[in-house]
């Protein structure tokens, strides 16, 4: 249970009668993915809500070329789409990153959860609030930072993601991307990328080995990137409540 209610109680603090009925959630069966599988594809039925419990995973759009956009990333206690209960086809694809492991929960599950307890409404749509703060500042991050600064805006929210919760500490976190993955998320080519990577790595801010990241100047990494974290919505704290 401990992945389900803690993405819940990351954005609502939720009385003891929230928690006892999100344990109706822990019949969810967990489907093990391995790594680099697709588990969506675009016009693909959703059937229901899925949650990560482990692993990273990443969404992306194709063209018909083959040229691939990452347009997303999903960490673990992410949602992959609360609003895919609400319709008939995925509009893009979701793949594994890593091997991973999500929870398969029926969307009236979760509607049930959602009318009986406003808490849990209240977290739902908080988690989706982010979601779509995180796509406006990669919308952002493509069409007027230049691939350098992308580059550090893109590290700088796979740490603070991390920390919030609890999986990156001394600015060392992982990062299971490849140079490829990195490139298809910056909307640069595979050369390109390689060459950011090094100027950042010789300007002495970043470093990115054996799948870990190493932020070595955390506040001139955010000054190049102009990174504001306040779309991720870090410093909201939530609280068990007593009733």
């Amino acid at each position: 249970m401990s992945p389900l209610l803690s993405a819940i109680e990351r954005y609502s603090n939720l009385s003891p009668m929230d928690r006892e009925a999100i344990t109706c959630l822990r019949e969810a069966p967990i489907v093990r993915v391995p790594a680099r599988q697709t588990m969506l594809s675009e016009g693909d039925d959703p059937g229901g809500v899925r949650l990560l419990a482990q692993g990273w995973a990443y969404r992306f759009k194709d063209l018909p070329d083959g040229r691939r956009q990452i347009v997303g990333l999903i960490l673990p206690g992410d949602f992959f789409d609360l609003g895919v209960r609400l319709v008939e086809e995925m509009d893009h694809s979701i793949a594994a990153l890593t091997p991973s492991a999500y929870y398969a929960i029926p969307s009236e599950v979760l509607e049930r959860l959602a009318r009986e307890h406003p808490r849990i409404a209240d977290a739902f749509a908080r988690h989706e609030h982010v979601s779509a703060s995180i796509h406006r500042e990669w919308l952002l991050n493509l069409g007027r930072r230049n691939a350098f600064e992308r580059l550090a805006h893109l590290f700088l929210e796979i740490f603070m993601r991390q920390s919030a919760s609890g999986h990156a500490r001394d600015g060392e976190c992982d990062c299971p991307l490849t140079q490829n993955d990195l490139a298809d998320a910056t909307g640069v080519t595979s050369v390109h990328l390689n060459r950011t990577m090094q100027e950042l790595r010789r300007e002495g801010l970043v470093e990115l080995k054996s799948k870990r990241l190493f932020i070595r100047d955390f506040d001139k990494l955010a000054q190049v990137a102009m990174f504001n974290s306040n779309y991720l919505q870090l410093r909201r704290e939530t609280r068990p409540l007593t009733q």
